[in-house]
């Protein structure tokens, strides 16, 4: 059985298709709350719904403002303005998550998605 995700309003579909597709479980926010929700109300939903929040929005890679310890399982997609990034940046992702099914492997872990790397804070 794959992860739960709750996907961020700027998610791509085709991100969160890719991970559906890969057998893991995607809440769409727009399906759960307005688009333009504050950010600790997104980041409340994911943890009750107990799914990895992903997102495109660069507040929630923020570790002062969202320390891992507090706000668990957050994966941070960082196209940096090349939205043509998003293809290497989701099969980066796809393959992290091949090598590291198990969801404890995620509590209290910022993961940080680029085109070339994955960089993580927290334990």
């Amino acid at each position: 059985m794959g992860l739960r995700f709750f996907a961020d309003h700027c998610v791509p579909n085709s991100v969160v298709t890719q991970l559906a597709t890969a057998g893991h479980e995607v809440f769409k926010l727009q399906d759960h709350l307005p688009p333009d929700s504050p950010d600790p109300v997104v980041i409340a939903t994911a943890q009750t719904l107990d799914a990895v929040l992903l997102s495109l929005n660069g507040d929630f890679a923020d570790i002062v403002s969202y320390p891992p310890d507090l706000y668990k399982d957050l994966i941070s997609l960082r196209a940096r303005n090349h939205p043509e990034s998003m293809g290497q940046i989701t099969t980066r992702l796809l393959d992290y998550l091949v090598t590291h099914p198990d969801a404890d492997h995620y509590h209290g872990k910022l993961l940080i998605v680029e085109p070339h790397q994955i960089r993580t804070r927290g334990h």
